[in-house]
């Protein structure tokens, strides 16, 4: 039986959950369970084969210049690249770890039932009838008799007026669409701590309802039978604190998304079941598509502000790293289950959306160094931190690997030789340097990059189902070197975005909180231009420097300096939604959830079209149905307002009620900022509502004619 629309909550249930102290003394809740011999097994083939690796590629590094005096620049070249290979290492040793142990799941334990489990998502500023139709198909993905055990919690902090609105429209459909499953919806007055903030008030106020909480992210979706499963992990396993599934790329729509979801079906296995291997219980959480033991959560992850501003201080951005590192050390497992399927996640379409998206994620990653040092985490969980700070570091390391091979180039050009020391000698100083030497070492290096590629491409070439579902060998193949070659053009402009954003960060700017960009749209040249100027400038600048001092570093250098110069276009074409469209019809990155989407995929895409658009002013929309009116207004709570403290967007709104002649004068006169203040407190509403009686033939039902939801 569907709710009513002015029961937006249920009851209270409140559970604590205490802010952590990150630095003080600490105890886990439960005793941490032995780390088995596979996972031991793993962590020593890990950290051999990238030990090896890296040990032998700075040898021949060395030897290559050792014929001549090593001079203070080449060393600094061998201490950059020593670091960059050994990342690169790391990423192909991750890949054979997986390949020669995988991770086998723990055998299940006696556990307590399955018990309640919340589908929670956090929303802020999204589309709702991509959301809303996404939650309804995971919920009729599920079982008839297991839907009553599951309940939808939206927790909203959307602050742009006409998608509040539209949220509030689209929660009766959305709850007819759930049938038995309960669907609530909470959106918060004030943002306070962002997403993280969020979950926690929905911790603290009815965390105490639930036994389970899978957290979903605006593109996420789920099947039922991964529901099922995860719920079931989780209660065969009372220690289970986090069970993180893998999620495959779906609904991808330009060049660049197809690529992304491409080589996240290849290789996104090869890597999973590496990590899976060598972290065991010392997982970590991606933050969304994971089941998470509610009763742990409230206990052990309850985030404290950091001391001192922005950047590196106040909220923590990228907290399900630090929630899933708390989890762990208060006893609980964090794992992450490859064997789980059903779980997907939209791929990002441009380069636009991912570069805005990596300057928030990026200050996150980073302020982990002020986290690394805490007491009582697990040496994985500190292992986590350092890969997610490294993950936008590396750039500018590759950046600097670059200018000092310019700088070598230069000097080798300006700088006269001493071919003759200043002591006794029977022979000259000959600059000599050992050109095959370098040729055998970057040939090895582009195999270690490209080994995980190489493993998971044989892998996928290997199995039956995979090879059937994606389209062949044949399109396997051409798939892999047109994601390639994608990959290759983009990682320049990348490394250079990501570049400026470490040193903006570095230098103390911070970050504010915008809505993710999910759909692909198309970016005028211009714009692309002025995004891209400084990766534009930077490939000229170093393509001019090479080919006056160098003509073959101009010539080895080429496929960044490539990249580099047509950024703007290279951008414009990765997001094209018509080239993806060329693509597609041509099969190429073709995927197997392109081929055969999911039911739940399909289900979604039909659901959306029972769910009505944004309205174009949401006062206007808001007043033409008074049932959600009076929903609406019996939802909001009375601010607490000091005497004399008046707001600017309030007192306008106030003002402009009283000169309009119209409901659509006075909606028309209305800065977002005002109407989301109108729609916000009671009294505005209250004084629209005498406004709106007197000067129409349908008058709106007075406040307080409705009872209040719980």
């Amino acid at each position: 039986m569907a709710l009513p629309l002015d029961r937006l909550t249920p009851p209270l249930s409140p559970l604590a959950m205490p802010a952590q102290d990150l630095f003080g003394p600490h105890r886990p809740l439960l005793q941490k369970r032995a780390v088995c011999a596979r996972v031991l097994g793993a962590r020593v083939v890990l950290t051999a084969i990238t030990i090896a690796a890296t040990v032998y590629a700075c040898r021949e590094m060395h030897g290559a210049a050792s014929p001549g005096d090593v001079a203070p620049l080449e060393w600094l070249l061998i201490a950059v690249f020593a670091i960059a290979f050994a990342w690169i290492a790391f990423s192909a040793a991750n890949a054979l770890t997986g390949l020669l142990l995988p991770h086998r799941p723990r055998p299940t334990v006696e556990g307590s039932a399955a018990g309640k489990t919340a589908l929670v998502m956090p929303v802020y500023n999204e589309d709702p009838r991509t959301t809303f139709s996404a939650l309804a198909a995971i919920v009729r993905d599920l079982p008839p008799s297991a839907r009553g055990d599951f309940e939808v919690f939206i927790l909203s902090d959307t602050t742009d007026p006409e998608t509040w609105v539209a949220e509030e429209d689209g929660l009766a459909v959305l709850r007819r669409l759930a049938g038995d499953t309960p669907v609530w919806y909470r959106r918060r007055p004030s943002n306070i701590h962002r997403k993280a903030g969020n979950v926690a008030d929905f911790v603290r106020r009815w965390g105490g309802r639930y036994d389970h909480m899978i957290v979903l992210d605006a593109d996420s979706l789920m099947t039922g039978d991964c529901l099922l499963a995860l719920r079931t992990a989780m209660a065969e396993d009372p220690q289970a604190g986090i069970i993180q599934t893998a999620p495959l790329l779906i609904g991808a729509a330009t060049p660049f998304a197809r690529a992304q979801e491409f080589a996240n079906t290849i290789a996104g296995p090869t890597v999973a079941r590496g990590v899976a291997a060598w972290q065991g219980e010392d997982g970590n959480y991606w933050g969304h598509n994971a089941i998470i033991r509610m009763e742990a959560f409230a206990a052990a992850a309850g985030l404290p502000q950091l001391s001192g501003s922005p950047p590196f201080g106040g909220t923590i951005l990228s907290h399900d790293f630090v929630e899933a590192a708390l989890i762990r050390r208060a006893g609980y497992t964090v794992t992450l289950r490859t064997d789980i399927e059903g779980s997907y996640e939209g791929a990002p379409s441009d380069l636009f959306g991912v570069i805005k998206r990596d300057r928030r994620w990026a200050q996150g990653n980073l302020q982990h160094a002020r986290i690394f040092g805490a007491s009582g985490l697990a040496g994985a969980s500190r292992l986590h931190f350092a890969i997610g700070i490294l993950a936008y570091v590396m750039s500018p390391v590759w950046l600097l690997l670059i200018l000092i091979g310019v700088a070598l180039s230069i000097q080798a050009t300006l700088v006269r030789p001493a071919y003759f020391p200043d002591t006794f000698a029977l022979f000259p100083n000959w600059p000599v340097f050992d050109v095959a030497r370098m040729v055998a070492l970057l040939g090895f290096a582009a195999f270690v990059l490209l080994l995980p590629k190489m493993i998971a491409v044989a892998d996928a070439l290997s199995s039956p189902r995979v090879r059937a579902a994606a389209g062949g060998r044949r399109r396997i193949l051409v798939g892999a070197l047109t994601e390639l070659l994608i990959s290759t053009l983009v990682a320049p402009i990348m490394m250079m975005a990501q570049s400026g954003i470490v040193l903006s960060i570095l230098s103390g700017r911070a970050v504010g909180w915008t809505p993710q960009m999910r759909e692909c749209g198309s970016i005028p040249l211009p714009t692309a231009l002025r995004f891209h100027a400084v990766a534009t400038g930077a490939g000229l600048g170093l393509a001019l420097i090479a080919l006056l001092h160098s003509p073959t570093l101009a010539a080895w250098m080429s496929p960044t300096l490539v990249a580099l110069i047509l950024a703007a276009p290279i951008s414009k074409a990765a997001g094209s939604a018509r080239l993806g469209s060329f693509l597609k019809a041509r099969r190429l990155l073709a995927t197997p959830q392109e081929n055969c989407p999911p039911s739940v995929a399909r289900e979604a895409e039909r659901f959306t079209e029972k769910f009505r658009d944004r309205p174009r002013n949401a006062i206007v929309a808001l007043l033409a149905m008074p049932t959600l009116y009076a929903a609406h207004r019996n939802a909001l709570d009375t601010p607490c307002r000091r005497r004399g403290a008046v707001d600017a967007a309030t007192a306008t709104a106030t003002v402009k009620l009283a000169e309009a002649q119209s409901l659509e004068e006075y909606a028309d006169w209305l800065a977002p900022a005002e109407r989301l203040r109108v729609l916000s407190e009671p009294h505005l509403l209250d004084g629209l509502t005498v406004f709106q009686n007197s000067h129409s033939q349908n008058p709106l039902p007075l406040a307080g004619s409705h009872a209040r939801s719980a």
